[in-house]
């Protein structure tokens, strides 16, 4: 509880100062110095629908705790307390994400990399940085193709739109097929070695 306390504060603070006019200050949310680190990594998230600033930002916090995200959201979208299930935000929510996009975003961000103490755990697990780093890298990749797939086909099949995102994300489903369905030989030498 106190970590999510904490960011929040921290949030809130990164949300309302920046540099104006050559001065460090309180400043409109645009201007601050979130609005600022949140715009320089949106660009990564364009293709899974949701670009802008404050989904990237709520994306980072939520790998302090995942229900970061609700109060990320919340101090982003000026509302000073946000129940649990969020009846306060769904307005402000549904003019930033189509459903398409709200849904990728949510996809992301469950199968995305665990919050910092279970990413700790896994690093003591496997005993090895090396290793570590290559399973969170892994769950931020599928993550990122599994979003990347749920909005690029689904703004084909609902509005049409077709792109080189589209053609990528048919390439991704094309590689899960195949991964899925494809023969088990390796598998089978190694249990008739065995018998043998």
């Amino acid at each position: 509880m106190i970590p999510l306390l904490l960011s929040s504060i921290f949030i809130w603070f990164a949300a309302n100062t920046g540099f104006k006019e050559g001065s460090f200050g309180l400043v409109d949310m645009n201007d601050s110095l979130l609005a600022v680190a949140g715009s320089a990594i949106a660009w990564v998230f364009t293709p899974l629908g949701w670009g802008n600033w404050q989904s990237a930002v709520a994306t980072i916090t939520e790998l302090l705790a995942k229900e970061n995200v609700v109060s990320t959201l919340g101090v982003l979208y000026g509302f000073a307390e946000v129940a649990e299930d969020g009846t306060e935000i769904w307005q402000a929510l549904a003019a930033s994400f189509t459903t398409i996009s709200a849904y990728s975003f949510l996809v992301f961000n469950l199968l995305c990399a665990p919050c910092i103490a279970a990413m700790g755990t896994i690093k003591q697990e496997m005993n090895s940085a090396r290793w570590f780093w290559l399973a969170i890298g892994y769950q931020c990749l599928f993550a990122y193709a599994v979003s990347l797939c749920i909005y690029q086909l689904g703004t084909l099949f609902t509005a049409g739109t077709f792109g080189l995102g589209t053609v990528a994300a048919f390439f991704i489903v094309a590689t899960f097929l195949y991964l899925l369905f494809r023969k088990q030989q390796e598998t089978n030498k190694l249990v008739l070695q065995e018998v043998m």
